[in-house]
């Protein structure tokens, strides 16, 4: 359902390691492109429409909603010529199969 690679729990560690607490960590819909949906990852509070999880001693939230459509969702980060970052993958459709105007197709 929900899987965070030891490479993204290394990054999350160093982000918060002169900080006073790990706030949960969101992931949502950050936006549509031409491969789909989005994901992103934000800091935020638990809602009542969350699933929340415990992973590698932080705490993840997701819509219950975006979950059964998303799941399973993995967390990774990853390194590349064009930089570096996370990059969350789900089961998410594609909304077309690049159709739609994009010029990076």
């Amino acid at each position: 359902m929900f899987e965070i690679t030891e490479k993204a729990t290394e990054m999350i560690r160093e982000f918060f390691k002169n900080k006073d607490g790990a706030s949960p960590m969101r992931i949502f819909v950050a936006g549509m492109g031409c491969g789909g949906p989005q994901l992103g990852l934000s800091l935020d509070q638990a809602g009542e429409n969350d699933q929340v999880f415990e992973e590698s001693g932080f705490t993840f939230l997701v819509e219950k909603k975006l979950l059964d459509d998303a799941k399973p969702i993995k967390l990774d980060y990853i390194v590349t010529p064009q930089g570096e970052g996370f990059y969350i993958s789900s089961a998410l459709v594609k909304a077309s199969d690049c159709g739609g105007g994009c010029s990076c197709c």
